[in-house]
């Protein structure tokens, strides 16, 4: 059994039991190499009435927010690759660079943020975040080569953008528990927001000015307003005993470290996997259309409809993971994700390529936060911020290594169909993995059906 710190939950009713069995399969087996029998289950009581409140919500909504304005910059690379190219008098490598170094920068920050967050809260992290992400967008709109490294990498991607996602995700499933599911899909939907609104404002700007001037006008907008939303994240989550178990044995409920690490390292293999499948039409959707005679716009709309739908999606995923777990969850996006990756094989009329980025952007649009679900299901209150970190670090390096693969499977078979067939595999070993954590028993606790005031 996995002893869990509680969070708050609207309920009609005392919470009294917790049942957790897919990770006693990893405890019994680090217990049986050590000689000591472990029962399958053992129950935890609570005598508490625990209440999720506007406050809850409040938090949810803002650091999606945040999320969604720190989350601009790279959209910037994304619009003004070529005159961005064409100022420096270089090629797109160190544009491009600049902006792969921001990412790296979110998920090595990421850990170390998480980390920090779980002891001092995520106003401070995300408040840094902001600030970093503020002055580095005015430090890149210098233009020369090394202002953009550091501005991006280091200042938007190291310092900032690691303040915000997984530091906000962690602390906002400890304002949740029956509702957990939901609350992390609104706050992890500021990346669909900033992917969906981002583009279309550098746009415009680019179209009365350069983009050393949108990015420093981005700049003072970030620290204008961020900062003052940070602060409204300055209440911490209730801070919840932990239950003692029926027999009165401390650990008794403790799941072995070696068992810890075995699931985490499980998770962080199974998240690259369904990352390098869904950057793929992320990341070369519109050069894919381009090669099939369509004009770069019906690709643009295409991405645009897959963001869209991946926003409107999450919603639902939200409220379907707080019924069946994160795990299963995951298998049932993962398994979308992978059917209808699998169309891009088949199609090449225009409109199965809009309705199929539609659905693909449905299937993954749950994913992600139901990694960050599993995570605080399965492992204490307070370890969340770096076990978060530690996932999504991995899922980064998913997204950049599918990126990097699309374009050089591309290279070598000059079509994209071998890169959308290796992405399949990918997301199929991805299933393998969940099914097998799956097949070791309920992958959520049994807890009562909330009932809303």
């Amino acid at each position: 059994m996995l002893e869990i710190d509680l969070d708050p939950v609207i309920v009609g009713q005392p919470v009294r039991e917790l049942r957790w069995s897919t990770l006693s399969w990893f405890k019994r087996r680090a217990s049986a190499e050590q000689g000591t029998p472990v029962p399958d289950q053992a129950p935890l009581h609570r005598d508490h009435v625990i209440v999720e409140t506007p406050v809850s919500w409040r938090i949810a909504v803002v650091s999606m927010l945040i999320i969604s304005i720190g989350w601009g910059a790279p959209y910037l690379i994304a619009v003004a690759l070529k005159p961005m190219a064409a100022d420096l008098g270089a090629g797109r490598s160190i544009p491009s660079l600049a902006s792969a170094l921001s990412q790296a920068g979110v998920g090595v920050g990421g850990i170390v943020m998480g980390w920090w967050a779980d002891r001092v809260g995520a106003m401070w992290t995300a408040l840094l975040g902001s600030i970093m992400i503020g002055a580095g967008a005015l430090v890149a709109s210098g233009g020369a080569e090394w202002q953009l490294y550091v501005g991006f990498g280091a200042m938007m991607g190291l310092l900032g953008g690691a303040g915000l996602f997984a530091p906000l995700m962690s602390n906002a499933s400890r304002w949740f528990h029956a509702r957990r599911g939901t609350a992390l899909a609104i706050v992890a939907s500021g990346q669909q927001l900033a992917g969906f609104c981002w583009p279309l404002v550098f746009r415009f700007a680019l179209e009365r000015t350069n983009w050393r001037t949108a990015l420093f006008w981005y700049g003072v907008l970030v620290l204008a307003v961020m900062p003052a939303l940070c602060l409204m994240l300055r209440h911490r989550p209730p801070e919840i005993a932990a239950a003692a178990p029926a027999d009165g044995s401390p650990d008794r409920g403790r799941l072995p470290e070696v068992a810890s690490n075995l699931l985490q390292a499980v998770l962080c293999a199974a998240i690259v996997c369904c990352c390098v499948a869904m950057a793929l039409p992320l990341a070369h959707l519109v050069a894919f259309c381009s090669d099939l005679g369509y004009a770069p716009a019906r690709g643009a709309e295409m991405l645009t409809l897959l963001l869209v739908a991946a926003f409107l999606s999450r919603m639902l995923w939200g409220r379907l993971s707080d019924r069946i777990g994160g795990l299963r969850t995951i298998l049932i996006g993962s398994a979308a994700q992978a059917l209808f990756l699998a169309c891009y094989l088949y199609v090449d009329n225009l409109v199965a390529l809009y309705a199929v980025s539609a659905a693909f952007g449905i299937g993954f649009g749950g994913i992600i936060p139901s990694y960050v679900l599993a995570i605080r299901e399965f492992f204490p209150a307070k370890e969340a911020g770096w076990r978060i970190g530690t996932v999504l670090f991995f899922g980064l390096l998913g997204m950049a290594f599918g990126n990097w693969m699309g374009g050089a499977l591309y290279d070598w078979f000059a079509y994209y169909r071998p890169a959308f067939a290796a992405g399949v595999a990918f997301n199929v070993l991805n299933l393998v993995l969940i099914a097998g954590l799956l097949a070791r028993g309920p992958s959520r606790p049994v807890l009562p059906v909330p009932r809303t005031a």
